[in-house]
């Protein structure tokens, strides 16, 4: 019997480059968080989203597999790279079973939701051991500005994929797993309709506040101040995934908190952390400012680099407190979750003062669009950047010595 199951496994193995080469010549559909919202509340329906599920995830996943191929192979070969891949290759072959199964079959249905939360566990450690595998990169092969320029590419691409796998999954098993989340009894999957941004403004600073004092034992306190041009005196609300807009908040609450206490470390008054949450007619946009000391301009670049972090980078399995900051991941993944339905997050910082970091989402779900990557060639144009002789002057690192060019009297 095991050599039956070793001769399948084998065979399935064998055939996933055919269903990669299959599926990844379908663009994936992108849904609007009002499609999310409808088809939750309205027209939930288990057997369409199987039919649809069990079509769309082997594309996306296909997609960016394909583009996984095109990484350089002295970074493809690393062991956790090869740890990400084989993950998703057998998360792909797990949905691939569902293909010819019936959607009237209640057990199919059944087995495809616990096969949707295998999944995601699965996938939970994707980012923290794709950075594992830059890591191993980095400390094997010198500096190379072709490589950097390709990963920076397919990294975005790469992780925003993934949120967008784990946003149909979630909204799947959520919806159907026959519970109620008691916490949030309106939420429709991981969807607020009515999303206070002010309360997640305050939850994501009291989560980075006690982060802070363990490490610091102090921490600034926040000012927050909501406008709204349609309802005056009401809390300022859209349709969003709660847990998306805490994630950058967190994450810039992490920054501003630690620049701010560094950077006054001989004050006994921290100066506080303002934030501004304005709500247009077509934008939602969340001004979070510090007076933090800023960063010098020619580093503005690096911080949404994935190559680049300005601490030390921690080991996958630490058992230690969670740092202030770590893989350098934080700020370029937040911007993901801000592009992922249409919207983007700018930083904006004074050296000697202080940063502002300003989220912007759409204000109206019908806006409020997935922003997917597609395998074609335009992408894969991309992954063939060589390093060309540059059209400006680069300027010298060292004072320029004049004395040089005197003319003798």
């Amino acid at each position: 019997m095991k050599f039956v199951r070793f001769i399948m496994k084998n065979a399935a193995l064998a055939s996933v480059p055919k269903h990669i080469e299959h599926f990844s010549k379908f663009s994936p559909s992108p849904l609007s968080m009002k499609q999310f919202l409808d088809f939750g509340s309205i027209n939930a329906c288990e057997k369409t989203s199987f039919v649809f599920l069990r079509q769309e995830l082997p594309v996306r996943l296909s997609n960016i597999m394909k583009e996984i191929n095109l990484l350089p192979d002295r970074l493809l070969t690393t062991p956790s790279v090869q740890t990400v891949q084989s993950w998703y290759i057998q998360s792909l072959l797990e949905i691939l079973e569902f293909l010819d199964k019936s959607p009237d079959d209640h057990k199919v249905l059944g087995e495809f939701v616990d096969t949707l939360v295998s999944i995601r566990n699965r996938h939970n450690d994707v980012v923290p051991t794709m950075a594992q595998g830059i890591l191993e990169y980095k400390e094997a092969f010198s500096h190379d500005t072709v490589t950097n320029l390709n990963t920076e590419y397919f990294l975005d691409r790469f992780y925003m994929s993934r949120i967008s796998i784990r946003m149909l999954i979630n909204q799947h098993t959520l919806i159907f797993d026959g519970t109620l989340n008691p916490i949030h009894p309106t939420t429709i999957g991981c969807i607020d309709p009515h999303c206070e941004v002010g309360d997640v403004v305050q939850d994501a600073f009291h989560s980075a506040k006690m982060l802070c004092e363990q490490y610091y034992l102090r921490s600034p306190d926040l000012i927050l101040q909501e406008m709204c041009s349609k309802k005056k005196n009401h809390p300022t609300s859209i349709v969003y995934v709660p847990s998306h807009l805490y994630h950058m908040l967190f994450e810039l609450f992490k920054n501003a908190m630690r620049a701010t206490i560094e950077t006054h470390d001989d004050s006994n008054n921290l100066p506080p952390i303002k934030v501004l949450v304005s709500l247009g007619d077509e934008d939602m946009s969340i001004k979070v400012s510090d007076k933090g000391g800023g960063v010098p301009f020619r580093k503005m670049e690096n911080l949404f680099s994935y190559m680049y972090s300005t601490a030390p980078a921690p080991q996958i399995g630490e058992r230690t407190r969670p740092p202030l900051a770590g893989f350098g991941y934080g700020l370029p993944i937040s911007r993901l979750y801000a592009k992922y339905f249409q919207g983007d997050l700018q930083l904006y910082s004074m050296e000697g003062h202080g940063t502002e970091a300003v989220i912007y989402l759409k204000a109206l779900s019908t806006d409020s669009i997935e922003r997917l990557p597609v395998y074609n060639k335009t992408a894969l144009k991309n992954y063939k950047v060589s390093q060309e002789a540059d059209d400006w002057c680069i300027p010298s690192k060292e004072p320029l010595d004049l004395s040089r060019f005197k003319v003798p009297k």
